[in-house]
């Protein structure tokens, strides 16, 4: 069963990458992770194709990084680490054309990989930030790498700070420039679509170029802070069985959100 659906209109140059798993929040899963990957790959060939939307199926989540249920094997040294989130997202895969993102319900964690690498998010009224690290004892470095790189420092230390405890609206997320947009409910797909083929309208080298230019711009030191990654989530992590109980154990009232 396919975990994401590719919908691509050659009319307007628009292909919609919608991730298919609802029921588990649009969590990754492996199966996802090699499916995105080839997506992203295959359209590096598709001329017809000159812009990407990426959304999420259902009203609940857009994603909500990686799924529990996942288990990745581990080399025992901290200086390896094997993250299959590091290859999810569409610039990990060599694709320089643009891509916005349509965002309704949460946005958390992993999905920060995937938001990282969009050229700009439109959201929902009902879309939500958060990430969820350090609830659970775990390190938030690559997801706080990314979001250092789309809003101001302290915006992005609260959010990842804070875990669990607190949500950043569609509203605020728009206030510090992380959104570029909100929408009537319902609607950022719509929108989302709408700015994607305004783009695919235009020349494909000077576009392409753009989002090399714009990715140039904060590619080296990103390059640097993801070196320092394995190290961190090795040296900070708990134990997996601790992380487990503290999910369990987790707070069940409803979070702030601001």
């Amino acid at each position: 069963m396919s975990t994401v659906r590719l919908a691509a209109d050659k009319d307007s140059g628009v292909a919609v990458v919608t991730l298919e798993r609802p029921a588990r929040l649009n969590a990754v899963d492996l199966d996802m992770v090699r499916e995105l990957t080839g997506i992203w790959r295959a359209l590096r060939f598709d001329d017809s194709v000159r812009a990407v939307v990426l959304t999420g199926s259902g009203e609940r989540a857009f994603c909500t990084g990686i799924d529990r249920d996942v288990v990745v094997p581990q080399p025992s040294s901290p200086y390896m680490l094997d993250d299959p989130l590091l290859t999810v997202g569409p610039k990990a895969n060599g694709l320089w054309k643009p891509v916005v993102a349509a965002v309704r319900g949460m946005a958390c964690g992993g999905a920060f990989y995937l938001l990282g690498e969009c050229e700009f998010v439109v959201a929902d009224p009902t879309a939500v930030f958060f990430d969820p690290h350090t609830t659970y004892g775990m390190v938030s470095a690559y997801e706080s790498m990314l979001m250092a790189g789309r809003m101001p420092y302290g915006e992005a230390a609260r959010m990842t700070l804070m875990g669990t405890a607190e949500r950043l609206s569609a509203r605020r997320a728009h206030e510090i420039g992380l959104v570029s947009e909100v929408t009537e409910e319902g609607g950022a797909l719509a929108a989302a679509v709408r700015c994607a083929a305004v783009i695919a309208g235009y020349p494909p080298e000077g576009v392409q170029g753009t989002v090399r230019a714009l990715w140039a711009a904060k590619e080296a030191a990103r390059a640097q802070a993801f070196a320092q990654a394995p190290h961190l989530i090795a040296l900070g992590n708990l134990p997996a069985e601790r992380q487990t109980e503290l999910f369990r154990g987790r707070d069940r009232t409803e979070p702030r959100t601001r």
